[in-house]
């Protein structure tokens, strides 16, 4: 504290009053016997027609049942001309990743404007202060209505737009478009078309990002039509889902732009197994004929089976769609080599009710197709393991000069199998 009295109380409260100078304190449960805190404040003044910001750091250090000693000393000083145009003095700062890191034996000289000194002129300001009169011209009236002091004055001397906001007391919309200047630029022409019509915006944020996505679609800012709704967040919400499903378009079509590169291979590979349907009557399971059904049926299922090229040229798999009254229920993955479902999912890759009646119609309908319709793996898996032991001596000896007898043994050899 920094009276420095000492008192005891039975009172358990998180707050109490200093029952010497009555300041309201904040109760800390500790042993310490000594602590220290720090903190900044500014002052605004005026000095030959420029508006000075003094910033300060002050730092109180405090030991049980004595007076807090307090050290205050000045660390930089912002100055701003009529135009706008700001320059700092400070103190040196020595390296380190701390903002208190002042050579306080320095002397206050020009210096490049940092983020340190930035955030240094953003604590409060001493209520006593002096404004150049261009700046009360301008529209400030006394409060800084949650703007930090330099970023407010240096806009309003700057851009007429802030200086119209503020004489209209507008000050929500000064802070919003501060902090979003980019808004400003796409939305003002709609703001003082909507001032003019008396649209009263109630929530600028809201207001100022259906503008911009007015201005993505194409529309009309220029017309009281569309800048002046009666219900904002209805119209918000609807164009807003206008533009996602919008991006999903354009993002379905560029997957499917750079997917039918591969259309040529994935038809030299699955084109034998084009035309198979299963059907008992209420689902239908019918092939996926070309990578972009594949893309759409990730889209649409919501599951990875049209992200690149893994199900869609992988020559162990056959991918089918399930559908009831030819809406999709399920997504099957068929496996060559296995002969049988290896996945089968819905919406989200959840399974549906109909998930074991799928599963066992195609499995069941597979058992009866015929040898040719096996995968290339499968094929590969028989000749490395050959039946006869005249075929393992061939294989082993691949690459190796024949001779003429062997030859001929061959060839008879097959016209025996031919028989």
């Amino acid at each position: 504290m920094d009276c420095g009295h000492t008192w005891t109380t039975d009172d358990d409260a998180d707050k109490c009053v200093c029952p010497k100078c009555k300041a309201k304190l904040e109760v800390q449960r500790t042993k310490r016997q000594k602590t220290m805190s720090s903190t900044y404040f500014s002052v605004l003044t005026e000095r030959k027609g420029l508006q000075l910001m003094r910033a300060y750091q002050m730092k109180a250090y405090y030991r049980k049942g004595q007076k807090a000693d307090i050290y205050c000393w000045e660390v930089a000083r912002y100055w701003m001309n009529e135009k706008g145009k700001v320059e700092v003095m400070a103190r040196k700062r020595t390296m380190g990743i701390y903002m208190d890191t002042f050579c306080y034996d320095s002397d206050i000289e020009l210096r490049k404007d940092n983020t340190t000194y930035q955030h240094i002129a953003s604590f409060p300001v001493c209520p006593d202060m002096k404004v150049i009169p261009q700046i009360w011209r301008n529209g400030f009236d006394g409060a800084f209505h949650g703007i930090e002091p330099l970023t407010l004055f240096k806009a309003m001397l700057t851009d007429h737009r802030i200086e119209t906001m503020m004489k209209q007391c507008r000050y929500g919309h000064v802070r919003h478009f501060i902090d979003h200047p980019r808004h400003l630029e796409t939305c003002w022409n709609a703001y003082k078309i909507a001032n003019r019509n008396h649209y009263l915006i109630t929530d600028i944020g809201k207001w100022a990002d259906y503008i911009c996505m007015l201005v993505e679609m194409g529309k009309d800012i220029r017309s009281p039509h569309y800048i002046c709704p009666d219900n904002l967040e209805a119209e918000h919400d609807r164009i807003s889902e206008k533009i996602r499903a919008k991006k999903e378009k354009e993002r379905t079509e560029e997957e499917i732009r750079k997917a039918l590169k591969n259309e040529d291979k994935f038809k030299e590979m699955k084109s034998r197994f084009f035309g198979l349907m299963f059907t008992d009557g209420n689902i239908v399971v019918r092939m996926l004929e070309s990578v972009r059904e594949h893309v759409l049926e990730g889209k649409a299922m919501h599951h990875c089976v049209g992200s690149g090229t893994h199900y869609s040229l992988n020559p162990d798999c056959i991918i089918f769609s399930a559908r009831i009254a030819e809406q999709r229920v399920e997504t099957v993955e068929f496996s060559l080599e296995q002969m049988k479902v290896v996945q089968c999912h819905g919406l989200q890759n959840k399974d549906t009710e109909h998930h074991a009646d799928i599963i066992n119609l195609v499995n069941s309908k597979t058992v009866s197709l015929p040898l040719s319709f096996m995968s290339r793996g499968a094929e590969k898996k028989v000749a490395k393991k050959p039946s006869f032991p005249y075929l393992r001596c061939l294989q082993n000896n691949k690459g190796q000069p024949k001779s003429k007898g062997l030859s001929f043994i061959h060839k008879s050899f097959f016209l025996f199998l031919g028989r």
